[in-house]
């Protein structure tokens, strides 16, 4: 079995933004131990800015602008990792640190690189360590958390389950916080717009995901066909009952039956929608019946500024989003070109608005 286990920024480290050692000890012998019974583990950690805030003496506010982040994280990364790798190391255990940005998931050779480097870092024995490439790659940092990345890693290595640790037992009916009558949800078959609206933002100070940006994580799981598991970190044994399928150890999420391709994924779930191109009926049939690409004969209308290549998402006539894909063309040519068949376009330009390879029918 192939383990994921994702763990936030404010789960490891202290209140001033070091990297606490007693959390990471934890995680670490409870990988060690599932790696005795057998059971192989990837660790997916944030919290590279976070460590190294101090070691550069940036105290207060959190910085904001790209360049100071990108700085701060190259500071902090090799002390994160150091940390992981003396620990594991006390267990007989090697580390190996894999940096992924997210045009990894989107080009297929890259996609098939870390693929590659990752399998063999299992097949050696090793413990990767994945974190986004934060020095290089601004895209995740203003993505935020490691929720997403994890869960595209474990359908990457074709993982069975994804591990999420956060700092609450696992997604409960309201906000312990604030509600104490609030309960623990063990299971959930589908997570729908209504659970991710009511899970909130951030989750603290520290980490800059929350319990929305795990369930996003826990869809793009399900349709990997990967059981995620969103549990509390400093809960004794939490790997091996999430792993086991102990009872109330968290909130799981099932997997579907229908596994989309990596590609897919990526537009369904990671990148944001910079617009929306309404179609009419009979193009909304087209992409959801035969999977045909989109032509400008079925369009409506664009809405938003987005450019080639650019997320939008795909409405009906009604106005309900029903698809998503990547636009060859940017919002102003969808305009003119909307309502056109092939015939009245130029013949040297993709004819596609948004290309079969490039649409996804949302669940």
């Amino acid at each position: 079995m192939i383990v994921v286990v994702k763990v936030g920024t404010s789960s490891i480290t202290g209140e001033k933004g070091e990297v606490d050692e007693a959390p990471i000890a934890k995680l670490c012998a409870e990988v060690a131990a599932l790696r005795a019974a057998g059971t192989t583990v990837v660790i997916v950690t944030s919290g590279a800015i976070t460590a190294g805030l101090p070691a550069l003496d940036l105290h207060g506010a959190r910085p904001t602008d790209l360049a100071t982040l990108q700085a701060v994280s190259a500071v902090g990364q090799p002390l994160l990792m150091r940390t992981y790798s003396d620990i594991l190391s006390g267990h007989g255990l090697v580390a190996g640190q894999v940096l992924l940005a997210p045009l990894d998931f989107v080009h297929r050779q890259q996609y098939l690189h870390a693929r590659q480097t990752l399998n063999r870092l299992l097949e050696l024995g090793v413990v990767p360590i994945v974190n986004e490439n934060d020095a290089i790659a601004d895209d995740e940092i203003r993505f935020g958390d490691n929720d997403r990345l994890a869960a595209l890693v474990a359908h990457l290595i074709g993982a069975q389950v994804l591990v999420l640790l956060t700092d609450t037992a696992g997604v409960f009916t309201a906000d312990p916080r604030l509600d104490s009558e609030a309960s623990l949800i063990e299971e959930i078959l589908e997570v729908d717009h209504a659970l991710e609206a009511a899970a909130g933002g951030t989750g603290s100070v520290r980490g800059s995901g929350g319990m929305a940006s795990k369930l996003a994580a826990a869809k793009i799981a399900a349709w990997s066909g990967v059981r995620a598991v969103i549990a509390a970190a400093n809960r004794d044994g939490v790997l091996a009952g999430a792993v086991n399928g102990e009872a109330g150890i968290g909130t799981v999420v099932r997997p579907h039956d229908r596994r989309l391709p990596a590609r897919k994924l990526w537009i369904a779930f990671a990148v944001g929608a910079s617009g929306t191109v309404v179609v009419d009926e009979g193009a909304r049939t087209a992409l959801i019946e035969r999977g045909t690409s989109l032509l400008p004969a079925g369009v409506v209308r664009a809405e938003g500024g987005f450019d080639a290549q650019d997320a939008v998402e795909i409405a009906g006539p009604d106005g309900r989003v029903f698809a998503k894909g990547l636009s060859r063309h940017p919002a102003a040519r969808v305009t003119e070109w909307a309502g056109k068949r092939s015939a009245e376009l130029p013949p040297d330009a993709p004819h596609e608005i948004v290309h079969r390879d490039d649409l996804v029918v949302l669940p």
